[in-house]
């Protein structure tokens, strides 16, 4: 099983993997970056190399996470900006070991074509992977809007990555806060998910799992990420099977839910080791 959570790089990325490996996580993910800057980075290669070291030496796998103003769907006059800092993004993760960078499934623009966000999408997409050669992939995620917003159906992702240049420079992160509040996922249908993922040619690209409960119901479109087992709606009889998924066992769970409502990552980690033993 591949378990662990999102992890702070200021200690820098080596701290960052040794960090993950203290708390019982073999798995972790991080941001390459400032995650509120889309600044190119000059990062240190040293450092980068120690994390990739590290994590090859104990086994540790590692996904990065673009920083939040990231977005496939800009408007104009940010486009070259987010190309360049998701360009150096790749090249970051590539560094450490990441075998991808998480980035979030456009939107729509109110009132726009909803068509023509999918066609900046995928123009984006082929714009960075042009002059990339490296094997860190961008892992395309689904959203948490109410059902039938754009980036809510593996239909979408899956098409997305197709009709780019490179799909193979391509693959995707489901989170299960975002699955749950966009009616993709119930709590009690994964096996339906994975059944219809495979026909699509979604489950053979899974690449990593954002595993969050959410502190709202099921299909109200709220990104509101909960604790495992605190707080959420998802509960620990539903959570079980998911994590005790056969596909999963060797694709990284990571929990990017809260840290200060009185349960750590570790504490969280262990409880879910139990549960899925």
């Amino acid at each position: 099983m591949r378990l662990g959570c999102h992890v702070s790089i200021r200690n820098g990325y080596y701290g960052a993997a040794k960090h993950a490996a203290s708390i019982g996580a073999n798995a972790f993910q991080f941001f390459p970056k400032n995650p509120r800057s889309l600044s190119i980075k000059e990062f240190n290669r040293d450092d980068a190399e120690q994390c990739k070291q590290f994590c090859h030496q104990h086994n540790v796998i590692s996904i990065a996470h673009t920083p939040y103003p990231t977005s496939l769907t800009p408007h104009p006059d940010k486009k070259d900006l987010i190309i360049r800092s998701l360009a150096n993004d790749l090249e970051i993760s590539e560094a450490c070991g990441a075998v991808g960078v998480v980035v979030h499934f456009g939107n729509r623009a109110i009132g726009s074509d909803p068509l023509a966000a999918y066609q900046t999408m995928i123009s984006m997409l082929n714009e960075v992977l042009d002059d990339w050669e490296g094997s860190c992939k961008i892992l395309l995620e689904n959203n948490a809007g109410r059902p039938g917003s754009m980036g809510t159906t593996l239909e979408e992702l899956v098409q997305v990555r197709n009709l780019t240049h490179y799909p193979e420079k391509i693959g995707f992160c489901l989170d299960t806060c975002h699955a749950f509040a966009s009616g993709l996922w119930n709590g009690d249908n994964w096996e339906e998910i994975v059944d219809h993922g495979k026909q699509l040619g979604y489950i053979q690209h899974l690449t990593a799992i954002h595993l969050n409960n959410s502190k709202y119901p099921y299909a109200e479109g709220k990104d509101r990420h909960a604790n495992i087992f605190k707080n959420g709606y998802i509960s620990r009889e539903q959570f079980q099977p998911f994590i005790r998924s056969p596909i999963l066992q060797e694709i990284p769970l990571l929990l990017e839910t809260p840290s200060d409502e009185g349960i750590s990552h570790a504490e969280e980690i262990d409880q879910i080791k139990k549960l899925a033993h």
